[in-house]
């Protein structure tokens, strides 16, 4: 399919992200025979108000997307999709796409066999060696995209993983002014009420290409919960994501293939300093090191349960100015900029935040973080997070913003700079019943710890204990009364014991009179 998109890209529209859809004029039936939608719908963007982030208005062409590319796109009947409606959206099978699929489970990376480690290592790895079917990249802004010809598409080949990184460098790049200067004033996809929805989306599009590489309907991307506290990365080990290098601890072991990863995205100066775009130049190894800022002590240990248990607490999901300095914002704590209890603080970094910077090393640089696969799973939890919240609180779309958020964040935004255009709204959504997975995670405050366990299985043995020996005492002061009123009957001058003539039980010595077990609830500071 790559080969003939491309020996006919001159027939289909582009867009920066490098999308050919090959569409010709009175079709009105696309894919493999049936109905699956009609072409050349025009694009509508929404045009209310952003925040006052971005005042450049006009100088970038990732503003209205995607109109600065397209201004038409396929409009897919019922349940397909994609750009030429071929595909079913997402829990959504069968030759028509009528059909409900069961939601594919996202579970737990540590709790992964080996067979499934195995497999998830090698799925990564093959689709960062392998051609992505249907996208070439950009290396040109919109005003050089033809080239010096007026009529050569500036784009080159990618990787099915690479095409997962460039698309959030391309959220994320800064906005070219000419002249050797650029601005960072617009982030599509971070600091903002956008930045779970951009996520989702971006996860589900990988998934959705892993499963096609693999022709596995059924495989699920898993996630890392990094909210166990301690400074230990437990998917960076070999049978997972790479352990570190024996001899070099910023690089990945030599027996993991992630080892042998380039970097794409790499040279954002040049990029900034020249207009030029990501191309398929790659630079150096993924670098990590987690918990090694030991200039930094706060980035050397990772989120605790407790964390996630008041970020979910939070009842707003996203409040004035919707950015980074956001107070009182489940979206703002979540994405790490505020306390988990969602009170701002420019000092620290929680969550999301404090994950990737614990990582030290590629994944902790926004540039370039998707070329680590550890961002992958990383950010399946950010989302399992996101989730359990929609569930819990119930939330309408109404708690999206509307308008006044950062450039690209409004909830009618469509997200930059996928195609065909989705917007946020589309994916402020539970994604069991509309997006077709489904996390297997038990949340810190549905569990009890293990001093709890321990304690209530202690009280549990002192009741039986005490239970039975209630029991028994009844029976045996039953005992004692039918041979007193025996003996009374046979010796009425008979005298009635003291206390001297009985063992006392006293409570603090029973079982050799240790302490009760204390419960004890433990706080964590954010960072």
């Amino acid at each position: 399919m790559l080969k003939v998109l491309k020996e006919e890209r001159k027939l289909f529209p582009l867009h920066a992200e490098g999308k050919f859809v090959r569409v010709q004029e009175g079709d009105n039936k696309l894919g493999e025979g049936a109905e699956t939608g009609l072409v050349h719908k025009p694009v509508v963007v929404e045009d209310l108000p952003h925040g006052p982030q971005f005042s450049l208005d006009g100088r970038d062409d990732r503003e209205r997307w995607p109109l600065r590319f397209f201004n038409r796109s396929c409009a897919c009947a019922g349940s397909f999709w994609g750009p030429a409606c071929s595909r079913c959206r997402w829990g959504w099978t069968g030759a028509r796409c009528e059909l409900r699929s069961p939601p594919v489970a996202r579970r737990d990376i540590a709790t992964l066999t080996g067979a499934e480690r195995e497999r998830l290592v090698a799925t990564l790895d093959l689709a960062k060696r392998t051609p992505h079917p249907e996208i070439v990249i950009a290396t040109r802004t919109r005003d050089e995209i033809l080239g010096p010809d007026g009529a050569t598409p500036q784009v080159q080949n990618v990787s099915v993983y690479d095409a997962f990184v460039w698309t959030h460098y391309y959220s994320v790049r800064r906005t070219y002014l000419g002249n050797g200067t650029s601005s960072a004033e617009a982030d599509f996809s971070h600091k903002g009420p956008g930045f779970l929805t951009w996520h989702r989306y971006h996860l589900l599009a990988l998934e959705r290409d892993l499963q096609e590489l693999l022709g596995d309907p059924a495989f699920a991307i898993p996630y890392w919960n990094f909210a166990r506290g301690g400074a230990e990365c437990d998917a960076c080990d070999d049978s997972l994501l790479g352990a570190p290098h024996p001899q070099n601890p910023s690089l990945l072991s030599p027996a993991s293939p992630f080892s042998r990863w380039r970097l794409l995205c790499s040279d954002n100066v040049y990029y900034d300093t020249t207009g030029a775009l990501c191309n398929d130049t790659v630079g150096g190894p993924i670098r990590r090191n987690p918990a090694g800022n030991v200039d930094n002590p706060m980035l050397t240990r990772l989120p605790e349960p407790e964390d996630v248990t008041q970020c979910l607490q939070l009842g707003a999901f996203d409040t004035a100015p919707f950015f980074s300095n956001s107070d009182g914002s489940f979206r703002n704590s979540l994405e790490g900029y505020s306390e988990p209890s969602g009170r701002y603080d420019a000092r620290l970094r929680s969550l999301h935040n404090l994950a990737h910077l614990f990582l030290n090393g590629t994944g902790g640089q926004v540039y370039l973080s998707p070329n680590d696969p550890l961002f992958v799973p990383l950010h399946a939890f950010v989302d399992a997070v996101f989730d359990e919240w929609l569930r819990r609180h119930g939330a309408a779309l109404t708690a999206f913003p509307l308008m006044n958020a950062p450039l690209g964040h409004n909830r009618g935004y469509h997200m930059v700079p996928f195609w065909p255009p989705v917007r946020h709204s589309e994916m402020f959504v539970t994604a069991p019943e509309n997006l077709g997975y489904t996390y297997e995670v038990t949340w810190p405050d549905q569990q009890l710890s293990q001093l709890e366990i321990s304690a209530i299985s202690v009280l549990c043995a002192l009741c039986g204990v005490a239970l039975a020996s209630g029991f028994l005492a009844l029976a045996l002061r039953a005992r004692r009364r039918r041979r007193a009123a025996l003996q009374e009957s046979q010796d009425p001058l008979r005298p009635l014991l003291t206390d001297s003539g009985y063992q006392r039980y006293d409570s603090g010595t029973v079982g050799g009179g240790g302490a009760e077990p204390a419960l004890r609830s433990k706080t964590h500071t954010a960072v």
